[in-house]
């Protein structure tokens, strides 16, 4: 990290933060951004709606660079090129908290997403300072200084803003580069700082949506993994139409059928739209608008099956995985007392269901994505080895 960073002054931010500088068109975006390239970091956050919608809204877009807190209006500037680029440079750190939201914006509104990341509230896990940690408490651990929640529920698409929502969006990119210097300079002496940037890199992997068409949604559905194929199909082909519907009308899924409507439908067949009518809780405006789509799904269900047979809803674990289950996670408590890490960053549950199902037809398992990296030496190899164990045993 170059030394001129040093020079950040969380105090000065936060004064700034009560008069931050607005940015509304295209030419003074890229001349910041212009300037804004030749620093090692500048840190980001965003304000967006998503009470109706499918996509978040931009409303915001927070930055702080060395002197000075901006807010970059998403509502009157037309060309973000120059602001894409800046997030592409790959010799600008891009300083986050909790950002996976701000990434899905980031990605969807303008097809970038910012590299390298430093998240905080990554980091601070990954430093001892506690897990998931919300941007007011690691100020207050990092800064001593309190800041309140008040304008977190606002409306970010009004405008003008009022004094309190400018204060707020500005303070939230304030301290983070102060931060993000003691943090760094934390997991530096203690060997973590690498792990972090796995982290952070696997946090933008997160974010790539790779099945925009919804054509794999229905392998969610564990509690029917003993569906007929045709069935299978059936559901197979339902979420992905309601995907594909919600994302061209930009509305929630929710707004069209719940799971629970999915559920019931492939569970009653309708083949009609009076029987469709009589599904539980399912809006009349749903069947009178797309009735006639849902019921062309189910119909076409057999055909689909034959000509692309849906690929298997992975089987619940038996009842019997509970105990083993727990003996894993117990390897994953004692690794991380060892290290003095929360074992919520260390092992999480999603990591040890999806090495369970790594089980080929020799009994044999392998570490998935998310175990291979840093954890692997420190509880990957581990979980294997009590796996076989397991195995040897029945």
């Amino acid at each position: 990290m170059n030394q001129a960073l040093a020079d950040w002054d969380w105090r000065q931010l936060e004064q700034s933060a009560q008069q931050p500088c607005w940015i509304r068109d295209s030419a003074t975006l890229a001349d910041c951004c212009a300037r804004w390239r030749q620093l090692s970091m500048v840190a980001l956050d965003t304000e967006f709606m998503r009470v109706d919608t499918f996509y978040p809204r931009p409303g915001l877009i927070q930055l702080a660079d060395a002197q000075q807190c901006y807010l970059i209006d998403p509502l009157t500037i037309e060309d973000f090129s120059a602001f894409v680029e800046l997030m592409a440079d790959e010799r600008v750190l891009k300083v986050v908290h909790a950002g996976s939201e701000d990434l899905e914006l980031m990605l969807n509104s303008y097809g970038v997403l910012p590299e390298p990341l430093f998240d905080t509230q990554i980091a601070a896990a990954f430093a001892g300072w506690g897990f998931s940690m919300g941007l007011q408490r690691l100020v207050d651990h990092a800064l001593g200084v309190q800041i309140g929640k008040g304008e977190t529920t606002s409306d970010w698409l009004q405008r003008p803003l009022s004094p309190e929502q400018e204060l707020y969006a500005a303070l939230d990119v304030a301290y983070l580069p102060a931060i993000a210097l003691q943090l760094r300079a934390q997991l530096e002496q203690s060997g973590r700082l690498a792990w972090v940037a796995e982290e952070c890199a696997e946090q933008r992997r997160a974010v790539i949506d790779t099945d925009p068409q919804g054509w794999s949604y229905y392998q969610r559905f564990s509690q029917v993994w003993n569906i007929s194929d045709v069935k299978r199909a059936g559901l197979r082909d339902l979420t992905a139409w309601r995907e594909q519907a919600c994302r061209a009308r930009d509305i929630p899924r929710n707004r069209i059928l719940r799971n629970q409507h999915l559920l019931s439908i492939i569970e009653r067949w309708p083949t009609t739209l009076q029987e469709l009518n009589r599904v539980p809780e399912l809006r009349r405006r749903v069947v009178r608008e797309d009735g006639e789509a849902i019921l062309a799904c189910l119909a076409g269900a057999e055909q689909s099956a034959a000509e692309n047979p849906p690929a298997p809803i992975q089987r619940p674990l038996h009842y019997a995985w509970n105990k083993r289950i727990k003996a894993l996670k117990a390897i994953g408590r004692q690794v991380a007392d060892e290290i003095d890490i929360a074992v919520e960053v260390l092992l999480r549950k999603r990591d040890i269901d999806a090495l369970i199902q790594t089980r080929d037809e020799t009994g044999q398992y392998s570490l998935p994505p998310s175990l291979s990296g840093w954890r692997r030496p420190l509880v990957g190899d581990r979980l294997i080895a009590r796996l076989n164990e397991f195995e040897q045993e029945t």
